[in-house]
């Protein structure tokens, strides 16, 4: 599984990318543009900036995500990029994909789509013509753990988790059957050496084939 810490290309995250060869990833939204670096070889995702926009009670904007876009598309190969969505509204967000597919569909013909889904979608509420890629699990986090299995059983190997901050969810994640392909976290870089410790905890130990029992927050 993959861990990608969000907007966060700093010289530990390099160090531990280094350690743990395909491990570390990267999630990359609005305002976060950073080129990758070259000695790195690390998988890229876009973020289209919904939630914090969200979080901070402001309207989404498409043009810094239409921008981040283009600008990704100079330097890497983004594995997937998640097509506008509407934060705790799951009917919008099925709207939203409507609009925005063919859009993103039609401008970046190899780019696969990932949908992110709130409280209260299921499998069979996605579209089976032009549906997504991936999925991205968002939604409050009571939804988001509870449906990871049910996501996996329905896209194998093509689901990411949402912030996922700490050992437990890791773990969680990690021992999914279907399996989770990738999760992401804005905490593990933030200054708290425990979050950070966490981290290092579940690539050493994951590295090894071990899995511990853990009681943690996520």
């Amino acid at each position: 599984m993959v861990v990608m810490p969000s907007n966060n290309s700093g010289i530990r995250v390099g160090i531990l990318a280094a350690r743990h060869p395909g491990r570390l990833g990267w999630l990359i939204g609005p305002g976060g543009w950073r080129r990758p670096p070259e000695w790195i070889k690390w998988p890229v995702a876009i973020d289209n900036g919904a939630f914090p926009a969200w979080t901070k009670g402001e309207t989404w904007e498409a043009k810094p995500f239409l921008d981040l876009l283009e600008t990704a598309h100079r330097f890497c190969s983004p594995i997937w990029a998640i097509v506008p969505d509407v934060v705790t509204d799951a009917e919008a967000t099925l709207a939203s994909w409507d609009k925005w597919r063919p859009i993103l569909a039609e401008k970046y013909p190899k780019l696969p789509l990932a949908m992110a889904v709130q409280d209260g979608m299921t499998p069979d509420m996605i579209p089976k013509t032009n549906g997504p890629s991936w999925i991205f699990i968002g939604g409050s986090d009571a939804y988001k753990m509870k449906s990871i299995p049910m996501w996996c059983a329905a896209y194998p190997g093509r689901v990411h988790v949402g912030r996922i901050n700490g050992e437990k969810g890791l773990w969680e994640c990690h021992n999914t059957k279907g399996g989770v392909a990738s999760v992401d976290g804005t905490g593990f870089f933030r200054g708290d050496p425990v979050q950070t410790a966490s981290l290092k905890n579940y690539l050493e130990q994951s590295d090894k084939g071990e899995v511990p029992q853990i009681e943690l927050d996520l």
